[in-house]
This record gives C-alpha cells, sequence and structure tokens, in this order.
C-alpha cells in the first residue's frame, strides 16, 4: 500500500494502482475519451492529464501509476489548461455538427468540451475527406472520428476480427480499415461493438427509419414488427425507464401509434427455430456416424459472418435453421399472408432488433420469399426505435400496455431467453429432452449452463445420450474454441455462439451507455420473464402447435425445409 495526496485529499491505495483509479477512490472525477479499463490504456486522447508536484510535465491518469508520497493536483491551472488545447485540438479536427449527430447527449467529447466551457475553436479547422459506405450497414463518418483507438481494441482484443487499424504516420495518422480498400470489402461480422464502444458518433449503424416511414405512410402496405427477445431488456433505458416498466406490450402501443399495422413477437420464431434446429441435431446424433459434430447455432448472423470470413472449413457444421428473424418473416409472407387471405407482396416485414448484421442479413439472396421480395423488408436497431419514439413525439413514460396480436404474438419463455448467451441452448436443451422422452423436464433442469463467462462447456445425459456441450459469447471466444476445435484440442456434440459479450442484450444495436457494459444488467430481466411464464417450453406453444399442424406438417417436413432453413452457402462473404 503506498500514501498518495490527490486534490487535498489523502488516501491509501495498492502500489502500481493508477491515478485514474486512485482518484476514482478519492471520489475525484477526471475526464477520460480513449480510456476503456484493461483494453484501452494509451493515453491517446491527453484529456486525463494531471499535475504532479515535483515534475514539470504532465502525467495522464489513465495509465501511469501512483508512488509513495506523490502529491496529484487533478485540476490545477496547468492541467486545466492543456486539458483544454487538447480538447480543442480534438474539435478543429471534427465535424461538430452535434445538432444532426446520432450521439448527440450522449457523446463523451460533447460532454468533456461542455464542461471545459469551450465556446469557440482557436485552431484552423482540417476534416478528412475520406467517405465511407453510406448502403453498408455500419457506417463509418471519418470527419467524426478522433483516433481514440478504441474500436481497434475491441474489434482486436475482444472480438479478435481485426478489421480496424492506424494508419498513415504522424499528423495524418488515422483510423481505417486493414487489408483492404473499404469496410464493405472486410471480413466485418457487423457485431457493432466498434459503434457501442465509440465516445463519438464516428461510426453508427445504417439508419433505416425513413424506408419504415414511407411504408406506414403507404396505403397499400401491410406493415408489421417483429420485436426481438432482447429489445424488452433494453428499449426504455434512454428514457430512463425501467425494464419491468418498459414492457413489450408498451413498446406494442407506441408502435400502434406510429401506425403498425400488426405488432408481433419474435419469441414465436425463437420458439420456431428450438422446434427446427432441435430436431436437426437430434438427426444429427441419430445418424452419428455418418455426420460431423459439433453442430453450431445458426441464430446470430454476426457469428455466421465471422466464420464464414475467418474458419469457412467449419461452415458445413452450422444448422441449416434460418435465424428466428428470418423464420419470422417467411412465416409472414406465406403463413400469415393465407390467414389475411393477401398476396404477401403487401406486407412490410419490418424487424426491431438489437443487431447491426441482422441488416445485412435480411438482404441475402438465399433470405427471399417465392416471390423473390425480402422475408423482411427493413431491419430496425433498439437505437432506432428510439430515435422513431422520439421523432414521433411519443411520451414513453405514458404508454399505456397493449396486447400482441395473434397467432405470431404468442412465445414462451423458453423463446424469450434466447437473448442472453446460453438461452438457445437452455431452450434447446428442454425441447430436445422432451423429443427423446415424450415428457417435459424441470423447466430450470438446465439452468447451470446460465452465466457470463466467455466459454462455458457441460456434459449432460439426454436420456442415455451422454452429450458434450459448449457456450460461446463474444467472437474472440468463439476464436479461441474454433482454434481447439481445429488443432483436435477439445471435442463437443453442439456448441450455441452469439457473436456480442452476454449475448443480444449486449448487441452492437443496443443503447449505448459510455464507459459502461449492461448485458450483465439486461440478462437477468430475461430469466425473471421466463421464470414467471406459464409458457416455458418451445413445443407447447399454442401457436407453433398451429403452424405446424395447419401448414408446416412437422419439423423438418418439406415445407418446413423450404421455409425456415436455408444454405449457408447461397452467399459469400467479400473476402472469398
Amino acid at each position: 500500500m503506498v500514501n498518495v495526496t490527490i486534490d487535498g485529499k489523502t488516501i491509501q491505495v495498492e502500489e502500481k494502482t493508477t491515478i485514474l483509479d486512485a482518484a476514482k477512490k478519492a471520489g475525484i472525477q477526471i475526464p477520460t475519451l480513449c480510456f476503456m479499463k484493461d483494453i484501452n490504456e494509451i493515453g491517446a486522447c491527453r484529456v486525463c492529464v494531471v499535475e504532479v508536484e515535483g515534475y514539470d510535465r504532465l502525467f495522464t491518469a489513465c495509465n501511469n501509476t501512483v508512488k509513495d508520497g506523490m502529491v496529484i493536483h487533478t485540476n490545477s491551472k496547468k492541467a486545466r489548461d492543456a486539458r483544454k488545447i487538447n480538447v480543442e485540438l480534438i474539435l478543429s479536427q471534427h465535424n461538430t455538427n452535434c445538432a444532426i449527430c446520432v450521439r448527440s447527449g450522449n457523446c463523451a467529447l460533447q460532454k468533456v468540451a461542455n464542461d471545459l466551457n469551450i465556446l469557440n475553436i482557436p485552431y484552423e479547422k482540417k476534416l478528412p475527406k475520406e467517405k465511407g459506405s453510406k448502403a453498408f450497414p455500419l457506417i463509418r463518418d471519418y470527419d467524426k472520428c478522433i483516433k481514440c483507438m478504441r474500436c481497434i481494441q475491441v474489434c482486436d482484443k475482444i472480438q479478435n476480427s481485426n478489421i480496424w487499424d492506424v494508419v498513415n504516420s504522424g499528423a495524418q495518422t488515422t483510423v481505417d480499415v486493414s487489408d483492404v480498400y473499404s469496410l464493405e470489402d472486410s471480413k466485418c461480422a457487423l457485431c457493432g461493438q466498434c459503434i457501442t464502444h465509440c465516445p463519438v458518433g464516428a461510426l453508427r449503424e445504417r439508419d433505416d427509419t425513413d424506408k419504415v416511414l414511407d411504408a406506414l405512410g403507404d396505403p397499400e402496405k401491410i406493415v408489421i414488427a417483429q420485436i426481438a427477445p432482447s429489445i424488452r431488456t433494453a428499449w426504455g433505458e434512454p428514457f430512463g425507464l425501467d425494464p419491468d416498466f418498459a414492457t413489450v406490450k408498451r413498446l406494442c402501443s407506441a408502435l400502434r401509434i406510429m401506425g403498425f399495422d400488426y405488432v408481433f413477437d419474435t419469441n414465436f420464431s425463437a420458439d420456431l427455430t428450438i422446434m427446427e434446429e432441435a430436431t436437426e441435431f437430434l438427426h444429427k446424433v441419430k445418424n452419428a456416424k455418418n455426420e460431423k459434430f459439433p453442430m453450431f447455432t445458426s441464430c446470430c448472423p454476426g457469428w455466421v459472418r465471422y466464420i464464414k470470413g475467418h474458419y469457412p472449413e467449419f461452415v458445413d457444421q452450422v444448422s441449416t435453421s434460418k435465424s428466428p428473424q428470418q423464420m419470422f418473416g417467411a412465416i409472414a409472407k406465406s403463413y400469415y399472408a393465407d390467414i389475411l387471405k393477401v398476396d404477401p407482396s403487401k406486407i412490410f416485414c419490418v424487424s426491431i432488433m438489437p443487431c447491426v448484421a441482422k441488416k445485412a442479413e435480411c438482404a441475402y439472396p438465399t433470405m427471399v420469399d417465392d416471390q423473390g421480395d425480402p422475408e423482411v423488408d427493413v431491419v430496425l436497431t433498439t437505437r432506432e426505435v428510439n430515435r422513431l419514439i422520439r421523432s414521433e413525439h411519443i411520451v414513453a413514460a405514458e404508454l399505456e400496455e397493449s396486447e400482441l396480436d395473434m397467432p405470431l404474438g404468442v412465445g414462451s419463455g423458453a423463446g424469450n431467453i434466447f437473448g442472453a448467451t446460453g438461452g438457445v441452448m437452455e431452450a434447446a436443451l428442454r425441447s430436445a429432452y422432451y423429443f427423446v422422452t415424450g415428457k417435459n423436464p424441470d423447466p430450470d433442469a438446465f439452468k447451470s449452463i446460465r452465466g457470463m463467462e466467455g466459454w462455458r462447456e457441460y456434459e449432460f445425459d439426454l436420456a442415455g445420450t451422454p452429450l458434450k456441450i459448449a457456450i460461446v459469447n463474444g467472437l474472440g471466444n468463439a476464436n479461441k474454441l474454433l482454434s481447439m476445435l481445429k488443432q483436435g484440442r477439445v471435442q463437443y456434440d453442439f456448441v450455441e455462439v452469439m457473436a456480442c459479450p452476454g449475448g443480444c442484450v449486449g448487441g452492437g444495436g443496443q443503447p449505448i451507455h459510455e464507459g459502461e457494459e449492461w448485458a450483465g444488467n439486461r440478462a437477468p430481466v430475461l430469466y425473471k420473464q421466463d421464470a414467471a411464464d406459464t409458457l416455458r417450453f418451445s413445443h407447447e406453444n399454442p401457436s407453433i402447435k398451429a403452424v405446424y399442424k395447419d401448414y408446416l406438417g412437422e419439423p423438418m417436413s418439406e415445407l418446413a425445409e423450404h421455409l425456415l432453413h436455408t444454405d449457408q452457402h447461397g452467399w459469400d462473404m467479400p473476402n472469398k
């Protein structure tokens, strides 16, 4: 332990504690821009500079450690002036069009500049001329990048995708894609973690709200929405609402005010996914001698993009089942169109997802109906639907609950937990047990697989069949697992992978909380809802029973294969 004095407060902290952490322990906040604990501690922005007695130079608080007897001034005139100059220099290379920026009001640079009372920029404005594609689901605004390097570190250290890199040198140093000329030509999985960890608006999802508003204004269109499980954990956050209040039914009310004709629950098609994927897995187990294991889940399009881009030799082991989003679109434009007695082309399907990769998924050539139209027309992230709520002047805190539409509005607790890492596996095991034994297990029989660890493995006895499974969240952990599989160092029967840390609750399209990870706060909401649900098995969902009885026949029937399964080789990543 060492004794240090910070702004007149003497405290004792462990040796090798950073000045930033020591100040926090003393209740003193030092502003930062580039800092991310254990990920980006490089002092790139120089906003956290402090003055230390006995030294002429200033110290960056994020990556300099305290020494015994050190006397630190975090807000002396020298430190404050330097901090202000550093921020002014950053602003001189930043497009300060805050009024039309998606991060306005939730921007670390904006907050720091306001806190420092910066009212003008005394330096010549020099903005980069590069332009990113406005059509790609992930958009990079070069003139907003502050060179904090967060996107590089998250992409490399957490997601192991290695898309971003430092390019050029000296005053021309900036961040750009590595190895290729443009982002759309890269192996980007579109997980969106670079967006949620960018402190400004340099990275964002493509905004598709205008497409939705156009459809809502078209009297010829029947506009329907599906709401993903993890949305109900997060959509209320920017409005200061507790998830117990910000229910899926209140979001349903908001969508009805906007003009949506029907609002459904993706939990329905999550249950449908379990029926197909669990059946597919059991078929493989019965024919084990002729199959390759493990079988990988296919619910997460970011994961599918990653394996196709980085480990294409494993693509044949990815389930052919479409994601819940795409299964919903396929059913909406076939089964539900028949119920409504309308031409499927009149249905405009909008997905509300926590995900950026879903925007790419719905545009794949394999994700079309029998008329060649997209099964899902538009994907909105949680952030986009929140922008729609604000633009429609809807007061979220005053919304009443309204019921979702039938029959695609019924979902089980098993479908609900899809949004958390391990949820797909747990839901699949609940139904697989029933398919093998004809009896339901205890709904919580497989709850031991819950947790936020990046790579978890378990062994179960499925009515006499031993199963070894793994659950992975975060693409960096997926890389470790695939590498070990490739070397023959691990073996599994079934593997669930979610691209984003924590699963969809930590998705790249979820609300951004500067410097905080919220996946761990959101996942318990889904498990709480599952525990309170009277319907906890996908195979017991009455709407699922009806769609098979009246339309599909049985899981993996010829029609189910046609509508609900896909060829994972039916589209290529750019690097191929």
